[in-house]
């Protein structure tokens, strides 16, 4: 047999950089939860309490972020690889790039006020959550508009073509020197991906943090929904946290940089459905994809089955925590909507969408939707089909996601083609809708 034909493509993300972030998260976590007695023994000024408030949960950030850097730069040295378009020993004089550099700050600034003033004028952005985020962005604006000029101006010197997206909008605006609209769309997709959802992972920060943050679990030890419910939580946190680098961390010098946004609009339509303002909590209020309509959730139904409370938890937990796993795994590479190098080990030597099919399978589990407190059939069958359609939604975007890496990168069409004949959850899927009418792969 011919093995190099069999073998699972090579993943442009090794497992250490997840893993670097992980622990780093953890030992923060430690740290924050312990502050009280740390801050005791070393006579540090300020209260004597856990470091659970929301600018906590951001300095996190850069804890789990420096964490990954370091991996990716001293172990995998990334830095080095052609994809990041960086040859760096070749630097051209500053006096060869200051026009180019000049041009594509001048891209950045007027993008990032759009994107500010897209801020401003949706009333999303000034209430609940993302009130949050607004701050710590606002806070932000300052040192960003500043240090982009050093980075840019250091970065073109050494880039082999510094004429990048961002410098075909600057010379749109600038109208001197012929640009190409296809870069301006690229330009522009891979900003409206970070504007939008860096906004809402910096919201979702704080919750999570703090609930783990203080979390007794001596005291909760001996509950199986109460344990379940906090270990899930601090999963979600963990996916949370690592994912919120990786729309941060887009760096060109840690090949973290976003090559594409997703061009088809069936994908920006799938992925907008499943985050607010469209949809509010889980995947909505009682509306449009409310489907969780008078449901009491696995803990009443087991109610008084202890040992299937513990069962029940346990696989939930296994459930979030494959979530998790799929976050991390991308190390600095996570965000929706982009391709950023192929991810082919973790758990995607199992399955292409490891996250949609174990969050959609902790839906089912968690919520029972087919079971319902006032016993109505109606109730019960409105939750149980709105949850097929939410389940339909991740299917969508799962193949539009697809579609977008498979016209971008022939690695990633032979990892699609591996896995449809070598990994048991993707092949047992492409059989089954091989069987339906007109059915493919």
């Amino acid at each position: 047999m011919n093995t190099a034909a069999t073998a699972r493509p090579t993943s442009d993300v090794s497992a250490g950089v997840g893993l670097a972030g992980l622990v780093a998260l953890l030992a923060w976590l430690l740290v924050c939860r312990n502050w009280a007695a740390i801050a005791e023994a070393l006579a540090l000024p300020g209260p004597r309490a856990p470091l659970s408030g929301p600018y906590a949960s951001v300095a996190t950030l850069l804890f789990t972020g420096a964490a990954m850097t370091a991996w990716a730069v001293l172990v995998d040295k990334v830095h080095r690889r052609p994809s990041t378009g960086i040859d760096w020993s070749r630097r051209r004089p500053l006096a060869e790039t200051l026009d180019i550099s000049i041009t594509k700050i001048v891209g950045l600034w007027v993008t990032w006020a759009a994107i500010g003033f897209f801020y401003c004028v949706c009333r999303w952005y000034w209430d609940g959550q993302y009130l949050f985020a607004m701050q710590v962005l606002g806070a932000a604006v300052v040192p960003l508009f500043a240090l982009s000029i050093p980075y840019v101006l250091w970065l073109d010197r050494v880039m082999i073509d510094p004429r990048d997206a961002s410098w075909h909008f600057g010379a749109l605006l600038c109208g001197r020197e012929a640009w190409r609209v296809d870069e301006v769309k690229k330009h522009w997709r891979a900003w409206a991906i970070k504007g939008f959802f860096g906004a809402f992972m910096i919201s979702i920060l704080p919750g999570g943090f703090a609930n783990v943050v203080q979390a007794d679990f001596g005291a909760i030890a001996r509950n199986p929904v109460d344990l379940g419910s906090m270990l899930i939580e601090g999963l979600f946190l963990i996916d949370v946290q690592i994912g919120t680098v990786g729309y941060l961390f887009t760096f060109r010098p840690l090949d973290a940089h976003i090559r594409s946004g997703n061009p088809l609009l069936a994908g920006w339509v799938a992925a907008l459905m499943c985050y607010p303002p469209f949809v509010w909590g889980t995947m909505g209020r009682a509306d449009v994809l409310g489907y969780e309509v008078n449901t009491g959730g696995w803990a009443y139904w087991l109610a008084g089955h202890n040992w299937l409370l513990w069962a029940w938890a346990a696989m939930m937990v296994v459930l979030t925590a494959i979530y998790a796993w799929a976050t991390f795994a991308f190390g600095l590479r996570f965000s929706n909507l982009t391709y950023r190098g192929v991810l082919t080990n973790g758990p995607y030597r199992f399955t292409r969408h490891p996250a949609y099919l174990s969050k959609n399978l902790f839906w089912w589990t968690s919520t029972l939707p087919f079971l319902v407190t006032n016993g109505s059939w109606t109730d019960a069958l409105r939750n149980t089909v709105l949850l097929g359609v939410v389940s339909g939604i991740y299917y969508w975007r799962a193949r539009t996601e697809e579609a977008h890496l498979l016209a971008e990168d022939a690695k990633y069409r032979a990892y699609h083609a591996w896995m449809g004949e070598n990994a048991l959850i993707t092949r047992t899927f492409g059989r089954m809708l091989a069987l339906l009418p007109n059915g493919e792969k």
